[in-house]
């Protein structure tokens, strides 16, 4: 009589295992989304006759992996053979994409997260030409194959910015124009906050996107841009920041409102569980304080993109610090910059900050 396979769940859905053995879609003892099963411990049928319905609800953050480096560019731009977006699927309803560092220095994040009645793109890259950044192929490539897998035939999308004035961030709506079943928020200020449910309560209220039993906050945080706006999503427990907290340089372009965003995103943070802060872009390399210069396409040592939600509070600690000034401040994990240039450098190291010189790129 053969022996049957023991379930281990440390092996579920972890390709580092030292076994070289797992489970990628969970535990295959179970049926797919049993009642009381959570987060995404559990297989996905190959072939389901009907549309699967997927349980949102989480005891804790749904479980992912971004154990893996993003493509970091060529010294000769032209040559770079790297994907124009590279896709990391961080679990079966959520991918992380980042648009080549080649294609455009900034390399910008876009966030594509699916529900029970339909998905979300946050922001959508720095290029309007398909051939040179095809983010609406990507998507919708994802988007049939996650389809595919439960049963469904339509699934719409929605595309939300953290800012309409993001250039790194908005270029990609061409893309999407006249794509049916979309939804595109608009750009405009106004139009922007009606959009949201905001239009009366800017910038103290807080809107939500329904994609089906998986409810994205809307958090006005206007700073950096005078539209700003942060998302929290409730199943990965990620708080999506933009150009207002990233492992960056940071732009402040109105101090008074980054204070403001900041002890906002803290009570938030304070009241509701973030394992990580996703920013749109990375600035920062591996070594504390320091960063690439603007348009450098070849950043072999970055920091990862993840930040950890203390750093809300060291964030709001140093833009109380360099409110009113004009001022270059350099953190570990992000500098910055409150009335000065994107390019300016500053020989005040700060004490608590270790000075290491990174490697230099051959």
């Amino acid at each position: 009589m053969p022996q049957r396979q023991t379930y281990r769940p440390e092996l579920s859905g972890n390709p580092q295992s030292a076994t070289s053995r797992s489970y990628p879609n969970g535990n295959p003892e179970l049926d797919y989304n049993r009642p009381g099963v959570r987060n995404t411990d559990s297989a996905v049928p190959l072939h389901p006759a009907a549309p699967v319905i997927h349980d949102y609800a989480s005891d804790g953050p749904a479980p992912g992996n971004i154990a893996f480096r993003w493509t970091y560019g060529s010294n000769v731009a032209a040559k770079n053979t790297d994907p124009r977006v590279q896709v990391m699927q961080y679990n079966e309803d959520s991918f992380i994409l980042r648009q080549n560092v080649c294609v455009h220095w900034e390399a910008p994040f876009t966030y594509l997260l699916f529900g029970n009645k339909g998905a979300l793109l946050i922001d959508n890259g720095a290029t309007a030409n398909p051939a040179h950044y095809p983010l609406r192929e990507t998507v919708d490539a994802i988007v049939a194959r996650w389809a595919k897998a439960r049963g469904r035939t339509r699934v719409p999308l929605t595309l939300v910015m953290t800012s309409g004035e993001d250039h790194a961030q908005t270029k990609g709506l061409a893309q999407f124009a006249g794509r049916p079943g979309t939804v595109i928020a608009p750009t405009p200020l106004a139009a922007m906050k009606e959009f949201h449910g905001l239009l009366g309560d800017w910038p103290n209220g807080t809107g939500s996107i329904d994609l089906g039993d998986r409810v994205i906050r809307v958090i006005p945080t206007p700073g950096t841009h005078k539209d700003g706006i942060s998302f929290y999503d409730p199943y990965c427990d990620f708080l999506f920041t933009g150009d207002l907290l990233f492992p960056g340089k940071i732009n402040i372009g109105n101090d008074r409102d980054f204070v403001a965003s900041l002890e906002r995103l803290k009570a938030f943070a304070d009241a509701n569980p973030v394992k990580y802060v996703m920013g749109g872009h990375i600035d920062m390399m591996f070594v504390p304080g320091q960063a690439y210069p603007r348009f450098r396409n070849y950043k072999p040592y970055e920091r990862v993109l993840e930040m950890e939600p203390a750093l809300i509070d060291e964030a709001l600690q140093y833009a109380r610090e360099v409110q009113g000034r004009d001022l270059m401040l350099i953190r570990p994990d992000f500098i910055l910059l409150n009335g000065v240039s994107p390019d300016q450098r500053t020989d005040v190291w700060p004490a608590d900050v270790p000075k290491i010189r990174p490697p230099h790129p051959f």
